[in-house]
């Protein structure tokens, strides 16, 4: 399994970005989340999704994103999205995009078993 990571960039304080997941591979990915990592900072959960069959997802965010970020996915094009709004300097970090064939655990680093490469995200204020 391999997850490309795009849609990073420069934005502006309340700016927004769409960040993208494509995974390639033959085993379904039921788990898929974002992490990132800021400049000089450990790597953290951002938000999360999982696909529980049908039209079932449940998702998990941070607190420091709620209200903010909005995860999805498109099971056929076995792409994940994160929709960031009024996007914030404490923001800018290195996303991470990771995936799991696993149904339970969706909030740690330890839970995925594929990562991404990252993508840079930079807010100015």
């Amino acid at each position: 399994v391999q997850l490309q990571a795009s849609g990073g960039g420069l934005v502006q304080t309340g700016g927004s970005l769409r960040l993208s997941c494509a995974a390639s591979g033959r085993t379904f990915m039921y788990g898929m989340g974002w992490f990132r990592q800021a400049p000089g900072k450990e790597r953290e959960f951002a938000a999360s999704i999982r696909w529980s069959g049908g039209s079932t997802y449940y998702a998990y965010y941070a607190d420091s994103v709620k209200g903010r970020f909005t995860i999805s996915r498109d099971n056929a094009k076995s792409t994940m999205y994160l929709q960031m709004n009024s996007l914030k300097p404490e923001d800018t970090a290195v996303y991470y995009c990771a995936a799991t064939p696993k149904t339970i655990g969706m909030t740690h680093m330890g839970d995925y078993d594929y990562w991404g490469q990252g993508t840079e995200v930079t807010v100015s204020s």
